[in-house]
């Protein structure tokens, strides 16, 4: 009888501890996450763990356990990647559309191959579906790397994916919106002669362009990182201005479409303001690097 009525009182009470569990559940993953951010990580040096994984079987059994987390980590990358691009083939034609308007729409190109047109579109479909993946698959790789981090890194890594995805969405929109219209006529009216577009090589160009210049957006993002860790000294980047400015100029005209200074400088201008820009982040992360070294010891 007592089975029965616990029973009853569980079917009873079911819809309340449900509601319990939903509401209550922000607040859990809030405090998981806190209790995780702020942990330590063994202090043990990296040569010291690497020599104890060859002498101890708990290690070497806690070394295949990392080995299957990152093959989880990685399974899941993947199954973003299948997500993401299989809801990008929903939107890939007006996506498709939208980035023919600089050269004036898609009646303007002229495809000479029978699967000319399929391929583009699963080019296109492609790269939008890794696009909109980067800040999960950034998130698994911060996930796999965080246990092992001091909590002001995991902390730190965390902000970074947005900020990651926001500097590169905004480098794809400065080659978009600004170097195309800029050198698009230049190079479809070059010495008079009028360029004929094909699907394939047009967007493999557009596409190519706006990932290499949102990847180049990264850069401060990057020193900052590198100053953080004790790679890069500001001082060093300080100095050595003119030397970057001339590095800017040679990848500038790698990734720059045409050969006129006008579109050239169109890239080193942003490129130049990041540099100057990472300086200053770079004696922030310095800083903030020597200030945790010196309350450390």
């Amino acid at each position: 009888m007592r089975k029965f009525f616990r029973a009853l009182w569980r079917i009873i009470t079911a819809p309340f501890r449900l509601l319990w569990r939903i509401l209550s559940a922000p607040f859990r993953w809030t405090a998981k996450l806190h209790a995780f951010l702020n942990e330590e990580p063994d202090s043990q040096a990296l040569i010291d763990a690497a020599a104890a994984t060859f002498q101890s079987k708990e290690a070497r059994a806690s070394l295949f356990d990392h080995i299957e987390a990152l093959r989880k980590h990685l399974f899941r990358m993947l199954l973003s990647l299948v997500v993401t691009v299989g809801i990008s083939f929903i939107f890939t034609q007006k996506l498709i559309e939208y980035l023919s308007q600089p050269v004036g729409g898609l009646e303007v190109l002229r495809a000479i191959e029978v699967t000319e047109s399929i391929g583009v579109f699963m080019r296109v479909a492609l790269m939008s579906g890794i696009i909109i993946a980067l800040p999960y698959i950034a998130y698994e790789f911060w996930a796999f790397l965080a246990p092992g981090l001091k909590p002001s890194s995991k902390k730190f890594g965390l902000v970074g994916i947005p900020l990651a995805t926001l500097l590169f969405v905004s480098g794809a929109a400065f080659a978009y919106y600004v170097m195309m219209p800029a050198a698009l006529p230049f190079l479809l009216n070059f010495m008079g002669i009028q360029a004929e577009l094909r699907p394939a090589s047009y967007f493999s160009f557009l596409i190519g362009v706006m990932f290499w210049i949102g990847v180049s957006f990264e850069f401060p993002l990057v020193i900052y990182v590198l100053s953080a860790v004790g790679f890069v000294k500001p001082q060093v980047l300080k100095e050595q201005w003119r030397l970057a400015i001339v590095i800017i100029a040679i990848i500038a005209a790698a990734i720059t479409p045409t050969v006129d200074p006008v579109n050239m400088a169109l890239v080193m201008l942003p490129m130049s303001l990041l540099y100057f820009f990472s300086i200053g982040l770079s004696y922030i992360a310095y800083r903030n690097r020597n200030k945790n070294l010196a309350e450390n010891q």
